[in-house]
């Protein structure tokens, strides 16, 4: 047998941080005793989601993936509609947040610099261009799986890379299905994460404001990037007046030219955003909290002592 291209002694853990803190929000009630407590659910749950990943899946190497720009203006220049229905209420820009979730935020930041866990972002890109860039940085190198609630990340599934998605949006971190190639063939009717992402072109996606193609749905789209192998090969069958395709599938192939000219842009994660001084020493394990006061500033003010100590104990360094 093949001996795979990377380091099965080491993992990567590329956590979508906006995906599980959001989660974290909505799934962990707020036990404030007074409306004026400062909200701490989901402090508390991402967390604990952290401990639990770190104790189920032992990554060696870890990064808390930032939107340092949720609505990107490369994406927005290429499909108006992304994202729109998430803006704030009179926004251009801001994206709707819950009221409680709001000062959560900062102190999620200040919690992961206490213990000393990476939080890896880039001006003018989402997470998930974060995740791709240190993807395409590091496969092949060491196992990586990437942590999110997103399907969209599922393009980046390669199983000779040793790439998987930890897919959280069922069954929390406790109970995530793990996305390999198989999983896509069986669920999804397509062979790898790149054709997954072609199928998400002709498919679209309503809760990112991407259209799709018109009458082409999950089984349509899967079944034309499986018969042609991929969206450019496609779109030249198409071009090419091939005969297997025809009728009002033509029609609505052809209508969507000039969103199937951009749309790729848009549906696949960058591969190449600047993270400089991101290296793999920089994502180790932390093997001693980073800062003490800060660590228990937050912990005293939001009463989260047990949440670091379930991180800390699955980090070793208790």
């Amino acid at each position: 047998m093949t001996p795979p291209p990377y380091s099965a002694s080491s993992r990567l853990m590329l956590l979508d941080a906006a995906s599980l803190y959001y989660r974290a929000f909505y799934g962990v009630p707020d036990r404030r005793k007074t409306p004026d407590s400062p909200p701490s659910n989901a402090v508390r749950g991402f967390l604990d989601m952290v401990a639990t990943l770190v104790t189920t899946h032992a990554p060696t190497h870890l990064a808390a993936c930032w939107d340092e720009d949720w609505r990107p203006a490369f994406r927005v220049a290429a499909i108006p509609t992304y994202k729109t229905h998430r803006l704030a209420a009179g926004s251009a820009d801001s994206e709707a947040t819950p009221e409680a979730l709001v000062p959560q935020v900062p102190v999620i930041i200040d919690s992961l610099a206490a213990i000393g866990i990476s939080r890896v972002g880039a001006a003018g890109y989402e997470a998930d261009d974060v995740i791709g860039t240190l993807v395409h940085r590091h496969r092949r190198q060491l196992p990586i799986d990437v942590v999110t609630g997103d399907r969209d990340l599922f393009q980046l599934v390669d199983d000779e890379s040793g790439v998987r998605v930890v897919y959280t949006a069922r069954g929390g971190v406790r109970d995530a299905d793990v996305i390999d190639q198989a999983y896509l063939a069986a669920k999804h009717g397509v062979a790898t994460g790149a054709a997954y992402a072609d199928m998400a072109v002709l498919r679209g996606d309503t809760s990112d404001g991407l259209p799709g193609v018109q009458g082409i749905g999950d089984k349509t789209a899967a079944a034309l990037i499986q018969q042609y192998g991929d969206l450019p090969a496609l779109r030249a069958a198409v071009d090419g007046g091939d005969p297997a395709i025809r009728g009002a599938r033509r029609a609505r192939l052809e209508e969507a030219s000039a969103y199937l000219d951009v749309a790729p842009r848009v549906v696949r994660v960058a591969h190449d955003a600047p993270l400089p001084g991101v290296t793999l020493d920089s994502l180790r394990l932390p093997t001693e909290v980073a800062d003490v006061r800060l660590m228990s500033a937050v912990a005293d003010e939001l009463g989260v002592a047990s949440s670091f100590t379930r991180v800390l104990s699955a980090l070793h360094i208790i």
